[in-house]
């Protein structure tokens, strides 16, 4: 896909006007009838035969659609459209398929993630534990030394028909001497005798602080590792794995995007993350947009990466970059989610809420009044509302000083908020970006706070009651799964990802309501309000054809769909069934070995192909004999010996 050379957007809106699109795109009460546009410039690709959610101001349908350059010509009748209909107009039939603008995931991580999707076994979406399994043990027969295998987040134990985790045992079982890392959530993480063996960790191994290791009752390491709540132990471990070379790396990053064409999605915000340094970590994206590769369109945020030091690291960014700078595929959005480590509030549900060192206000007092003075938007991560009251009292007393005019700043995550702080957020001018993190958590978090209290976490009802910016995002990948349909399900639903209800109906969203949040609502998270997140004339080109009617099916389905035809920039990036033909090129996956070859991403049947199709024996006699664990239940634990040499020093919590 080029990227340059595009029709620039206040010259498209000139041709609009002067074809008359006066009608729809500035005057939409009025209808073609009255006054009826010039068809004289004719379009590319013509969409029609489809039910298309437009998401325009007044939340219309229409039949069909026209694309010319890169952005939307016009919306509306099979009549009114085939009129644009030129020698050269390519004609799409699709067979009353339900359409919607390309989804715009306003938090996640996809630069970092798009370096590692290749290594990693996905349990997205697997439906038990027994096939969680098998992907395990054939995984670990194909990977090569010194390769781990890695299932990094994106799964819960209630997803699973099983409704638990597995255990240390049955990783053991199937995985035999290469080394396995599982992740979950941001509470532990589990290893195999092979990843302990290989990170030299032993009885005489110290975990960082507010972390276990826990222990057997001989002393030995269990292969369990704990937050408590500080994951700092948790990725230091992870960081120590093998990474893939230079081209692997371009490799991985452009199907992690084709991953995520393939669930409709054309546009995110990368909210940085630890080990991701600007500009140093940013040179496989950057590449990938200089050959015109890019398929998803990023806005990134630049995340601090030295407590202590947050902020030099920002007065270093603002004297080479500025917010803005780039173009309508990649371009730099400002500051966060990390701004201060001493702000770092973590969403570890399994464990009490954490206090805040006394230090964070004079820390983000400073970095928030050099980001101010110097225009940059910002985002922080903000979890529970005692938190967010003290973030709000440095943000307010900086505003006093240095107005926040105009700089669309966000909080993230925001589960506990209290109607006066969400108050308090728009007085300034702020937005609050959502995520389906609840999902994944809901049943932690209704075990230690009580079912009232998560009947409104986050309450985004009132947010939107209140007329506040907020959009959905996915947290992807490491907690929550990258896959926005499993947000759209749990705001339509009030479920988690193992159909635990957790918001009343009062608390949910209408279909539309919640789509919004996802394409024309998140623009604003990375000031793109009017050239995306809808099909309307004058807008990227941007959308995707599902393979089901999301306004009709049943509500557990909507975790399902996918794209059958994602569009970015008015040309096909993914393609399947009856529009096959519009593929791009098969890309192989490299490298040979890499799950992504074999199981894909996200859950699909038809991706899965195991070459046992049934456990072992021995596994199947150790999935037989384990007791079921208690979803909170953990073995005692013990903390002697000596850590600094496997955590290299690190004392901070590059999680997100």
């Amino acid at each position: 896909m080029n990227n340059y050379h595009k029709t620039k957007r206040r010259d498209f809106l000139k041709l609009a006007l002067a074809a008359g699109f006066s009608t729809y795109f500035l005057d939409r009460g009025k209808s073609w009838g009255q006054n009826p546009p010039d068809t004289s410039n004719k379009a590319d690709l013509i969409l029609h035969n489809a039910r298309i959610a437009t998401q325009d101001d007044r939340r219309s349908f229409a039949e069909a659609l026209a694309i010319r350059d890169n952005r939307f010509l016009a919306v509306g009748t099979e009549k009114e459209i085939m009129a644009y209909r030129g020698d050269n107009t390519q004609v799409i039939d699709l067979n009353r398929r339900t359409v919607i603008p390309g989804i715009n995931d306003s938090h996640t991580h996809l630069i970092r993630g798009g370096l590692n999707y290749n290594m990693e076994l996905r349990w997205d979406g697997v439906p038990s534990l027994a096939d969680a399994l098998r992907m395990l043990k054939e995984q670990a027969r194909r990977t090569p030394a010194p390769q781990w295998v890695r299932v990094i987040g994106g799964w819960s134990e209630f997803q699973f028909a099983e409704k638990r985790m597995p255990t240390l045992a049955e990783v053991n079982a199937v995985s035999q001497d290469v080394p396995v890392f599982i992740l979950h959530l941001y509470d532990r993480a589990m290893l195999n005798g092979a990843a302990l063996r290989a990170l030299k960790i032993d009885r005489n191994t110290i975990p960082p602080p507010n972390s276990v290791i826990e222990k057997d009752s001989n002393g030995n390491p269990t292969g369990m590792l704990i937050a408590k709540p500080n994951a700092t132990i948790l990725y230091a471990a992870i960081a120590q794995g093998p990474v893939l070379g230079l081209e692997d790396q371009i490799n991985s990053s452009r199907h992690y995007m084709r991953e995520m064409n393939r669930l409709g999605i054309t546009s995110v915000i990368d909210a940085g993350g630890g080990g991701q340094n600007y500009p140093d970590d940013y040179q496989i994206i950057d590449r990938l947009h200089k050959e015109g590769l890019m398929t998803v369109r990023i806005a990134y945020n630049l995340f601090t990466q030295n407590p202590g030091e947050e902020k030099a690291d920002f007065e270093r960014w603002i004297n080479i970059a500025n917010p803005g700078q780039g173009d309508d595929f990649y371009r730099l959005n400002g500051a966060g989610e990390m701004l201060v480590f001493s702000a770092a509030d973590f969403e570890d549900f399994t464990e009490p809420r954490p206090d805040l060192a006394a230090k964070m206000e004079t820390e983000l007092t400073d970095v928030i009044q050099l980001l101010a003075e110097n225009k940059w938007p910002f985002r922080l991560h903000a979890t529970y509302d005692e938190s967010i009251s003290r973030f709000l009292n440095v943000f307010e007393n900086v505003n006093r000083e240095v107005p926040f005019t105009g700089m669309h700043w966000i909080l993230d995550h925001a589960e506990t908020i209290s109607d006066r702080n969400i108050e308090r957020v728009k007085a300034l001018g702020g937005g609050i970006a959502v995520q389906h993190r609840m999902a994944y958590q809901g049943e932690y978090f209704m075990e230690r706070y009580g079912t009232k209290a998560t009947a409104h976490t986050p309450p985004i009802k009132k947010m939107l009651a209140m007329d506040l910016p907020v959009s959905g995002g996915t947290d992807g990948t490491r907690v929550a799964s990258y896959n926005p349909w499993v947000g759209l399900y749990w705001l339509v639903a009030g479920k988690t990802v193992g159909g635990t209800t957790i918001y009343p109906e009062a608390n949910r969203l209408d279909r539309l309501e919640a789509l919004g949040l996802y394409t024309t609502a998140a623009a604003w998270f990375d000031n793109q309000e009017g050239n995306k997140g809808a099909i309307v004339p004058g807008q990227l080109a941007d959308l995707a054809v599902l393979s089901e009617d999301y306004f009709s099916i049943p509500e557990n389905r909507i975790k399902h769909l996918e794209s059958v035809l994602t569009i970015v920039d008015g040309k096909p990036v993914y393609a399947t069934e009856e529009f096959s033909n519009l593929s791009p090129q098969p890309l192989p996956v490299s490298p040979n070995w890499s799950p992504v070859k074999y199981f894909g991403g996200y859950h699909n049947d038809s991706k899965i192909s195991f070459i046992s199709p049934t456990p072992s024996k021995q596994t199947a006699s150790i999935i037989a004999n384990s007791q079921s664990q208690q979803h909170l239940g953990l073995s005692s634990l013990s903390m002697p010996g000596s850590l600094s040499r496997f955590w290299g020093g690190l004392a901070c919590a590059c999680c997100y």
